[in-house]
């Protein structure tokens, strides 16, 4: 093992905390490290001993001689390779979700459509206070934990067992994030929940879907819609190899966003079959 930390420093991995050990083939784990355990792998076996106390970037030998590298996982990381019932939502998408719906600490944030709860942590990160919306208690149970591994238990978050499409009971809200197939269901209780100027941000995995919400859009008080789709290509840089790599993370999802307007005019009488 190489690499050593003191006592109370930031980089000293300690025990109860999740690293990510990654082998010479680039494989990734994800593991928490408790004391007196093993990590087991095809490659060999790794004595959590062996981690806990060392510097964040080490690297450590496992039982075969076969060398790991250390690290604290990144949100990227936790995100591809926690615990998962639903499909999650991409990094690339995540990050572009946090700067499209201008996530902020203190903003108030109403999510659904939890899934494992992948965009609850960027959101958390990103400081803000989340609210989520849930239909299915495996997941919503699953969201819950990952949650609590990645920030703790008393991060500003619950989730309730409801359907987003019968009403929302929050008010005053500055951003709605919705990752489920018919947000423009929900627009007329985005209407009421939302603060003016407040933000709403959909990801949908086809243009039909993203279609049929912009037109919904149009036919309420909602301006400055956008839609993006975020592409992601790597790189191979070996001495004078240079070249995009030959895979990529293309299409997942469109992200729509608008923002709710005052009216210029006395608004019509709420009807939420104008949105349908």
């Amino acid at each position: 093992m190489t690499g050593g930390a003191g006592e109370g420093d930031p980089a000293q991995l300690r025990d109860g905390e999740r690293v990510l050990m990654v082998d010479a083939k680039n494989r990734r784990y994800l593991v928490t490290l408790r004391a007196g355990t093993s990590f087991h792998t095809h490659a060999g076996i790794i004595a959590h001993d062996d981690v806990i106390g060392a510097a964040e970037g080490t690297t450590v030998t496992g039982s075969t001689g076969r060398r790991f590298l250390v690290v604290r996982p990144t949100l990227s990381d936790v995100v591809l390779k926690m615990p998962r019932g639903a499909q999650v939502i991409y990094p690339k998408d995540l990050g572009a979700i946090m700067v499209l719906a201008d996530v902020a600490p203190g903003v108030r944030v109403l999510e659904a459509g939890v899934g494992s709860g992948a965009l609850s942590m960027a959101l958390l990160r990103a400081g803000a206070s989340v609210v989520g919306y849930e239909i299915r208690e495996d997941f919503a149970d699953r969201a819950r934990a990952n949650v609590a591994d990645l920030v703790g238990g008393s991060a500003p978050y619950r989730v309730e067992i409801r359907d987003v499409y019968q009403g929302i009971d929050e008010r005053g809200l500055d951003r709605i994030v919705l990752d489920l197939a018919e947000p423009w269901k929900v627009l007329p209780h985005a209407e009421l929940a939302l603060r003016s100027g407040g933000i709403l941000c959909a990801y949908l995995p086809t243009i039909n879907q993203t279609s049929q919400l912009r037109a919904a859009i149009e036919a309420g008080p909602f301006g400055l819609p956008s839609t993006v789709e975020v592409l992601h290509r790597t790189w191979h840089i070996e001495e004078r190899s240079v070249r995009p790599d030959h895979r990529m993370v293309g299409h997942t999802g469109f992200l729509t966003t608008a923002r709710l307007l005052v009216p210029t005019e006395a608004p019509p009488p709420y009807n939420a079959a104008r949105y349908s």
